[in-house]
């Protein structure tokens, strides 16, 4: 089971901080989980869309998109997040 975390602005959007997923099959990297996520229409389309930034972390580590995912990963999606 995927462990999927939203962070920030994200999270906001979503109105959730996380979920659980059982990875299906077609969904091997980090950038079709996105796809996968992003089908679901409305606001997930939007927010998942692919001209966002977005960062990606598989396990606490900081991932491209063409990452490969494991049944039992945990997933982090991070909008850009600017300071002052």
């Amino acid at each position: 089971m995927l462990r999927i975390l939203y962070f920030a602005s994200l999270r906001e959007r979503l109105q959730t901080e996380g979920e659980s997923l059982a990875r299906p099959d077609s969904v091997l990297t980090v950038e079709q989980l996105r796809d996968h996520l992003r089908d679901r229409g409305g606001i997930w389309s939007e927010a998942l869309d692919s001209e966002a930034s977005l960062l990606y972390a598989v396990n606490q580590e900081l991932v491209r998109p063409d990452a490969t995912l494991g049944d039992d990963d945990e997933v982090a999606f991070l909008p850009p997040v600017t300071g002052g």
